[in-house]
């Protein structure tokens, strides 16, 4: 049973025109509880490998009050939706399993650790093991008596065997060959065999090597939990009664008042409200350069305080953090698997019982067609049954996504799942619009038009429709206001990639692009043809207000390209990826950005619907990628292959329409991902190969009688192992 990701869109409607789709849905990977359903998330300490998701999958996948599983192995997490009142039941059958689960509140923090136990018991127990297995190991060869070998043997399995025969039975009981069980059936058939020493020898370095890879896989679990670590534990808040009191940041509501001193981190999200100083907010956005912080500036959790003193209104509670939100969706993003992630999940599944078929014919056959004897051909079976196993195979690829979507958070990029960013290596276009993403999308107003006498009414009805826009060009116009007085506006409504409307006066206004207008059958008089053409030659963008019949007012506005964008663009050209722009804007302006920055082909004056014909006719030859600010151009974002939200810092509609929000809105983090990609690449191919040829040389050598069963141990565990520590080299 699984669960997968869907582009989701909504559409709505208003009073004076239809309305176009909205951004689409969240992309967590599974679908939240329905009517007559419930959702419980379970903690359970025990469940860190491929061999615990099987087993609970197996017991729970076939429950029929069970409707979805989605399992998050790096923190140790399930998520079930259950039919009302299965909750205590739920938690009962995993306790038969041999493990223990603790229900999740809504109020958990995100990033919260779960206990791992005394490590340092673990390993004076693994390690007094392995001695013993040695000493076993070594009066054998001395020819000790044989009840003393056979003493040290049992002493060391029941010191770190004891744990695997419980889960094996239990695997056994419930039809799941997982490498417990088989680890309990090889190491049993060596006992009776009378190979003592060398059941003890297994038993010992696969609870070392089990040990080894549990603390590795802790390392990479803990990576995503230090994204939030960052803030600290206690923030200063203004009290009435007690004036400035030092309190937990997870206790601290929206709206109180706090401050941060020089050096210090910002515990909580805020808006400043007194004091000025360079804030830096690399830990959030991986940019190098501080930002200046004044009045009414957003500062975030987690950024470094410099020379002044800030007061802040808080504006979001620990939970809802920018950084608890990163955190929380680079968690979530484990579930959106790559495609070569959901291979191997599904190679998994046949290799095993395939295996372990083989292994059973080994020890009968060759027996019985008089090759040899039972003892002999059955041991080589239970070597075969050590490295049976995938559990490097499988854990191959989940550390490695989540290193990798780890160290993509840490610089200021979240992605929305493993399948984007193994995907991201493909992309051979990149489609770019051109406001807030080539250039700074701040611009200012250069002057306007206004026909007719009514210049006040048409300035006020302007004014009062581009405060209630956020796009850039609109708030050129509040600026400058362009009026002191605003209007009441009815039935306001936001139509992404065109403009803004509403009621005033009883006639719908339109604030926005052109085409908008005319395809409203708004006309335009010749004295604003003459008008737009001289700022027109000046790169200029325009604005216009139309009722539907004319173009009313026209405004000019001009926006600076950012800077690094050149430098952007050379490195995806030199990455074989080819760019153009698509912007709703005008020609001119469109074409002079272009010019400026070095792009050849653009398209001008699009609609929104114009945006997904030309991203559709591109796909036909290849991955295609879009980037835009994420609200305007939601609908391309969500057509694309991989849609890059531009300017997301702060936007929850961006984290959530696109594949990847680019928190610092640099356009150097597309090229950026696109090499991280190609480094996951490497990393889950050299993954899966070591595993697969590890597995097949001693496969080879199990049946020619080369290999041992304690050389099988390092070829399963030490595999897991290897590929866990290279996956783990993505966080550098």
């Amino acid at each position: 049973m699984s669960t997968s990701s869907t582009h989701t869109h909504h559409g709505h409607s208003a009073a004076c025109c239809a309305g176009t789709p909205a951004p689409k849905a969240s992309q967590s990977g599974f679908s939240s509880a329905g009517d007559g359903q419930e959702q419980s998330t379970l903690r359970i300490e025990q469940m860190d490998c491929p061999t615990e998701e099987g087993l609970i999958r197996k017991v729970l996948g076939n429950r029929a009050e069970v409707y979805a599983l989605e399992f998050d192995l790096m923190q140790r997490k399930l998520n079930v939706v259950h039919s009302p009142g299965f909750r205590s039941q739920l938690q009962g059958l995993i306790a038969q399993l041999g493990m223990s689960s603790e229900l999740e509140s809504p109020a958990t923090e995100p990033g919260a650790k779960v206990a791992s136990g005394n490590a340092w018991s673990s390993w004076l127990r693994i390690g007094a093991a392995v001695v013993v297995a040695l000493v076993a190991e070594s009066a054998s060869w001395l020819q000790a008596p044989s009840w003393l070998v056979l003493l040290l043997s049992v002493a060391a399995i029941g010191l770190c065997g004891l744990g695997v025969y419980k889960k094996g039975w239990i695997a056994i009981r419930h039809r799941d060959l997982n490498i417990n069980a088989l680890m309990s059936i090889a190491v049993t058939g060596a006992l009776v065999l009378g190979e003592w020493p060398e059941a003890a020898m297994v038993m010992s370095l696969f609870g070392l090597a089990e040990l080894i890879e549990a603390r590795s896989l802790d390392r990479a679990r803990s990576a995503v939990d230090r994204l939030l670590s960052i803030t600290p534990d206690l923030v200063d808040v203004w009290s009435a009664e007690q004036g400035w009191v030092s309190e937990k940041a997870v206790n601290v509501q929206a709206g109180a008042l706090a401050k941060v001193l020089p050096g210090q981190r910002l515990g909580l999200d805020g808006i400043v409200e007194l004091g000025s100083s360079a804030v830096n907010q690399a830990p959030i956005t991986g940019e190098s350069e501080a930002v200046t912080k004044s009045a009414g500036d957003v500062v975030y959790a987690g950024s470094i305080n410099g020379m002044g003193e800030l007061q802040y209104r808080i504006t979001a509670d620990y939970d809802h953090s920018l950084l608890a939100r990163i955190t929380h969706s680079v968690q979530q993003a484990q579930q959106n698997k790559a495609p070569i992630q959901r291979f191997v999940d599904r190679f998994s599944r046949i290799y095993t019982p395939v295996v372990v078929a083989v292994a059973a014919a080994i020890a009968v056959t060759p027996p019985l067609l008089g090759m040899g004897t039972f003892s002999e051909w059955v041991y080589k079976a239970l070597v075969l049954l050590v490295i049976a196993c995938p559990c490097a195979l499988v854990i191959s690829t989940p550390v490695a996504v989540v290193s990798a979507l780890t160290l993509a958070a840490r610089q200021g990029l979240l992605v929305k799942g493993g399948v984007y960013l193994e995907r991201a290596r493909q992309i051979k276009y990149v489609i770019l619009d051109k406001t807030g993403t080539l250039t700074e999308g701040r611009p200012s107003l250069q002057d306007m038009f206004i026909a007719g006498e009514h210049a006040e009414p048409v300035k006020q009805v302007a004014y009062s429709l581009a405060m209630r826009s956020d796009h850039p060009a609109s708030q050129a116009l509040v600026q400058a206001k362009v009026h002191e007085d605003t209007i009441e506006i009815q039935d306001f409504m936001a139509v992404p990639g065109k403009g803004v409307q509403g009621l005033a006066g009883n006639i719908c206004y339109r604030l926005g692009s052109k085409a908008w207008a005319a395809a409203e059958g708004a006309g335009a008089q010749a004295m604003l043809t003459q008008w737009e053409a001289g700022w027109q030659a000046r790169g200029a963008s325009f604005v216009y207000l139309h009722d539907g019949k004319t173009i009313v007012a026209a405004f000019a506005v001009n926006d600076a390209i950012k800077s690094g964008v050149k430098t952007a663009l050379q490195r995806l050209r030199s990455q074989g990826v080819s760019v153009s722009i698509a912007s709703g804007d005008n020609e001119h302006a469109v074409r002079a950005v272009a010019t400026a920055v070095g792009i050849d082909e653009f398209q001008a004056d699009l609609l929104p619907e114009e945006k997904l014909t030309l991203l559709t006719q591109h796909q036909q030859t290849g991955v295609v990628a879009m980037v835009g600010d994420g609200i305007n151009d939601a609908p391309a974002l969500a057509q694309a292959d991989i849609g890059f939200a531009m300017g997301a810092l702060g936007s929850d509609v961006a984290i959530e329409t696109a594949d990847v929000a680019i928190l610092n809105d640099d356009l150097n983090k597309i090229p950026d991902v696109l090499q991280l990609s190609k480094r996951l690449h490497r990393v889950l191919v050299q993954n899966i190969s070591t595993a697969l040829a590890i597995k097949a040389i001693f496969l080879g050598l199990a049946m020619t009688g080369g290999a041992s069963m304690w050389m099988a141990v390092f070829a399963d565990v030490g595999a897991s192992l290897l590929v866990v520590l290279n996956s783990l080299r993505l966080l550098r």
